[in-house]
């Protein structure tokens, strides 16, 4: 990275010398990739910015701007459309823009196709290719649209074949290598169902990945956030806690306003018991959703009430406050329809805990029984409603004794 800052700032130094006003025209002249380009690293860093701190309106007008200087050229059709896929990160459910998304990465698939025919060199319109048919992929694997994502994945794993072992372009493709190892290997232990699926694909190797996705992370310009977003969720799917909270902290840093990054930053603090960090974020959150800030919905608000609603629980032993956030994170998963989610089952169990306290045996009776109903047989929550709804009935007959 140090090497690439000199670079530009030698690159800079010589255009103001000798030329003393920035000639894109010129520059553009030498360099056979859009990729390699340092003025475009340049002129598109404060956009790629922008778009990973959602101010998308923003970056929206620096990306059109390059499709003018390069309407013939797949990056501004996929950088446009990048910003569409990072408006359902926060909330994957969410369809809204799916429509958007997958006609912006046809339009980089239809101009790197033409690219690819054109150009002798096939590195980057391959890149380009991959890249494309990678993300939708990613967006058919979140719709279960199994046949789809297997098509995507194979024409993305072709094309990034033929532009792999490219120097110029390393750090950047070790972003596809290490999502490949790593998922390629996790996918058939997780889902054994899709097993058939994968027998498709080369074997992957996890370890690999991740280191992969870690050099990624550090030395590439383009796949830089994209690398840290998996690696955020791989250290977490790992139980390598230390590392996911230092690198969402690091990234609500650089992003402040990304909601995914500050969601991970709160989860990540609270199971590392940063319990005052948590506790900021998650109001920093929830703060946001009512002024109603992009990317702000009801997977961060259940996330940070439930936070908030355990903090006062479990440490101020402030029960009335407690029982404000965990019903306000039920509210959130209710909006989501996240019925199968661990912290809504976590704030029922808690409600009827409350209610018990209280002596409030009839409605701590129907919080247990909503536990009941929703949580998986399996899950801890589960087990203690079960325990809890036979004291509970013993506590009610202790006390209609007590009455006589």
């Amino acid at each position: 990275m140090k090497g690439l800052v000199f670079f530009i700032t030698g690159l800079l130094l010589a255009i103001s010398t000798q030329a003393q006003i920035y000639d894109p025209r010129e520059l553009d002249k030498k360099y056979d990739m859009l990729l390699k380009h340092p003025g475009m690293q340049i002129e598109s860093a404060e956009a790629i910015n922008n778009l990973y701190n959602y101010k998308f309106y923003e970056a929206d007008k620096e990306f059109r701007w390059m499709r003018v200087r390069f309407p013939n050229h797949p990056m501004p059709y996929f950088l446009i459309g990048l910003a569409e896929w990072w408006k359902i990160v926060p909330n994957t459910d969410v369809t809204d823009y799916d429509d958007k998304f997958l006609a912006y990465m046809d339009s980089t698939i239809v101009k790197a196709e033409k690219l690819y025919d054109e150009k002798e060199d096939k590195v980057e319109a391959a890149f380009f290719l991959s890249a494309a048919y990678g993300f939708k992929g990613r967006l058919y694997s979140e719709r279960k649209k199994w046949t789809k994502a297997t098509f995507a994945g194979k024409n993305a794993l072709k094309y990034f074949d033929k532009c792999k072992n490219n120097g110029d372009l390393s750090p950047e493709l070790l972003f596809g290598d290490g999502l490949f190892n790593y998922y390629a290997q996790w996918i058939p232990q997780n889902y054994p169902l899709l097993k058939p699926i994968l027998m498709l694909f080369p074997k992957g190797n996890k370890n690999l990945g991740i280191q992969q996705l870690e050099k990624t992370s550090n030395n590439a310009f383009y796949t830089r956030v994209e690398a840290r977003y998996f690696l955020l969720q791989i250290y977490s799917m790992e139980n390598q806690y230390d590392k996911a909270y230092d690198l969402a902290k690091y990234m609500w840093k650089q992003y402040p306003d990304n909601p995914f990054f500050e969601r991970y930053y709160a989860r990540t603090a609270f199971v590392r018991g940063n319990i005052n960090e948590a506790d900021a974020v998650s109001k920093s959150i929830l703060a946001k959703i009512e002024q109603g800030q992009p990317g702000y919905e009801g997977v961060s608000g259940r996330t940070a009430a439930y936070i908030l609603a355990y903090i006062n629980y479990n440490y101020m032993h402030n029960l009335p406050t407690a029982k404000e956030y965990f019903l306000k994170s039920i509210e959130y998963a209710k909006q989501t329809n996240s019925f199968d989610a661990g912290y809504y089952w976590a704030s029922v169990l808690s409600l009827g805990k409350i209610a018990t306290a209280e002596k409030n045996y009839e409605q701590a009776q129907q919080y247990y029984k909503e536990v009941l109903d929703k949580a998986d047989k399996k899950s801890s929550q589960y087990k203690e409603a079960k325990e809890a709804l036979k004291g509970n009935k013993k506590s009610r007959r202790d006390e209609r004794r007590g009455r006589k």
